[in-house]
């Protein structure tokens, strides 16, 4: 897994050729992420770069979920 560990969170950034296709990653991630009901934080910037933070608000920290969540992201 290529996470970085930053703080209370894994992050990870994407890189897509086209605005669309950053779209339809962050699409798919929202449907992981309702399968395990626990949400990233999702950043959109320079219209087809994607930044993923994961973290259990709950918690305050990383949780297995956290990973879980990454496995699946990275999957996609």
């Amino acid at each position: 897994m290529d996470w970085q560990k930053n703080d209370n969170f894994l992050e990870k950034n994407f890189s897509f050729g086209t605005f669309v296709q950053a779209i339809d990653f962050i699409n798919k991630i929202a449907e992981a992420a309702e399968k395990l009901n626990h949400h990233p934080e999702i950043f959109l910037h320079n219209y087809n770069q994607v930044r993923i933070q994961i973290t259990t608000h709950s918690k305050k920290g990383l949780t297995e979920k956290d990973y879980k969540l990454a496995e699946l992201i990275d999957l996609i």
